[in-house]
């Protein structure tokens, strides 16, 4: 088994139930923070999304436009073309705001078609080759990959934990 064959199915549940994260909730509950410092879950959603679209598009395909600004979501919701989370305050975090959540999962889903078309045809040697950039430079896509898989499940965690301190964590997948 290639290791594409093996990342695919696990991206496809992240992915899942990333999306299932957000089903049921206002914008009041999708952007309600429990704490003082402490994340929302649009917030969540949004980071590791754009976290995914920068690495797969712009990191592991040589600069390829992101879908974020290919497809000019940024201007849909009003926000910066490059900002992903990373480095934000948690003032910053918490101000992070997307106007209908239909809108973000149709972005979300084209990000993950995105991730999925690019597991389908990486070769490889395209796993093995090293990246470059601000992200672990010289660590191999691969491993880049798993990295994304841990980061996405955090971040799947931390929504349902947001979910549960609300009263919203049935059916949790975890």
């Amino acid at each position: 088994m290639e290791i594409n064959d093996y990342l695919r199915p696990l991206f496809q549940r992240l992915h899942e139930n990333l999306g299932r994260s957000a089903q049921g909730l206002t914008q009041e509950q999708l952007h309600w923070c429990p704490a003082e410092g402490s994340n929302h879950i649009a917030f969540c959603m949004w980071h590791y999304t754009r976290s995914e679209d920068n690495l797969v598009r712009w990191t592991f395909q040589n600069r390829r436009p992101t879908v974020w600004l290919e497809e000019g979501w940024n201007e849909k919701f009003g926000m910066d073309r490059a900002r992903q989370g990373t480095g934000m305050t948690p003032q910053e975090a918490a101000a992070i705001r997307f106007p209908a959540i239909d809108e973000f999962l149709t972005y979300m889903g084209h990000v993950w078609q995105s991730t999925d078309d690019f597991l389908v045809s990486a070769t490889p040697a395209d796993l093995k080759r090293a990246i470059t950039g601000n992200y672990r430079p010289g660590t191999p896509i691969a491993d880049v990959l798993g990295y994304m898989l841990a980061h996405g499940s955090g971040h799947l965690g931390q929504i349902w934990t947001v979910r549960g301190l609300m009263g919203k964590g049935q059916e949790s997948p975890i």
